[in-house]
């Protein structure tokens, strides 16, 4: 499993080799009424001392949320590598097949965000030398990217990135590790179209397995979507749902797959006052993004957000910096 394997390479870890803390948790979209999207993360710890997702500005109509491998402690460094920190989209070049597209996968400038979290993650992942017993489809560091598509609309992609790995001695089980190309997931817009169903779409890490945080200290990542609580009637929620006419009118829409008829404000107030019912107690922070006017925060995290330095952010758009309390 995922987890455990990580785990048992940082018990057998060497003082001079490096250790992965790994983000867990759940993040939430709703794209409401006018291409607004409310998304909201919960911070679901995999282990004491786990880091919690992070959010990114990555370019002027993305934002990222980071999960899995996202900070990382060199032994010679006295602080450790972030992968939120010092970030900055690495362009295409048609003539460096390096940085080719991904057939058939992503955008252009989704895939100049891939690329650059590729270029991050190269120099740490090839200095873990324990054999990680990592299933074929587990992600070391996953990325859910939030925004708008030029002439696309309301997006949400689900990025992940795995390891491949090599025994290079016998003595000493001393392993070759590689990072392998992101695989990109498009978690919105549904399949099918303006026809098909749209609801609220959710990632989470490590991804629901009963075993998986079997020996973890938190357990809350098996728990159903939140999409699957509204439709079975969760007590709490429907506590909610009664309560509230604005919140009945919410999760009516959702559960119909009306959710892009709901307006922006309704969402945030229906998810403000859902998430501490679903978060088991853990932090989590809850914010907007519009196409025309960026980012806002509703509930923010509790440390500042870095920036972009991509240059292609648009004059006057505001950062992703937690506003000061009056």
């Amino acid at each position: 499993m995922l987890l455990s394997a990580i785990a048992t390479s940082q018990n057998l870890q060497r003082e001079d080799e490096i250790v992965a803390s790994l983000a867990g948790g759940r993040v939430i979209a709703h794209v409401a009424k006018d291409n607004v999207i409310v998304f909201a993360a919960i911070n679901q710890p995999v282990e004491q001392n786990s880091v919690p997702p992070r959010v990114l500005q990555l370019d002027a109509t993305h934002v990222g949320v980071l999960l899995g491998a996202s900070e990382w402690q060199i032994p010679s460094a006295p602080d450790p590598v972030r992968l939120d920190r010092n970030y900055q989209s690495i362009a295409q070049s048609p003539n460096n097949q390096h940085y080719a597209p991904y057939p058939g996968e992503a955008a252009p400038d989704l895939e100049t965000i891939g690329v650059a979290f590729l270029e991050k993650l190269r120099p740490l992942v090839a200095q873990l030398h324990h054999k990680l017993d990592f299933r074929p489809d587990d992600a070391l560091f996953e990325l859910v990217i939030l925004g708008f598509g030029p002439d696309y609309g309301p997006e949400v992609w689900q990025v992940e990135y795995r390891i491949e790995q090599q025994q290079v001695a016998t003595r000493g089980e001393y392993w070759q590790t590689r990072i392998l190309r992101p695989r990109f997931t498009q978690l919105y817009p549904p399949e099918g179209g303006k026809k098909a169903p749209h609801t609220l779409v959710e990632a989470r890490y490590p991804p629901e397995d009963p075993g998986v945080l079997a020996s973890k200290v938190v357990t809350q990542n098996n728990e159903p979507p939140l999409i699957a609580l509204i439709q079975a009637g969760d007590p709490e929620l429907s506590r909610l749902r009664s309560g509230d006419p604005k919140f009945a009118k919410v999760m009516d829409a959702i559960d119909r797959g009306q959710a892009q008829k709901v307006s922006a404000n309704d969402s945030a107030d229906f998810l403000r006052a859902a998430l501490p019912l679903i978060s088991g107690g853990n932090k989590f922070f809850l914010g907007t993004m519009e196409e025309q006017h960026g980012f806002d925060w509703i509930v923010p995290p509790d440390e500042p957000v870095q920036k972009s330095d991509d240059k292609t952010r648009l004059p006057g758009a505001p950062s992703l910096r937690k506003k000061p309390t009056p």
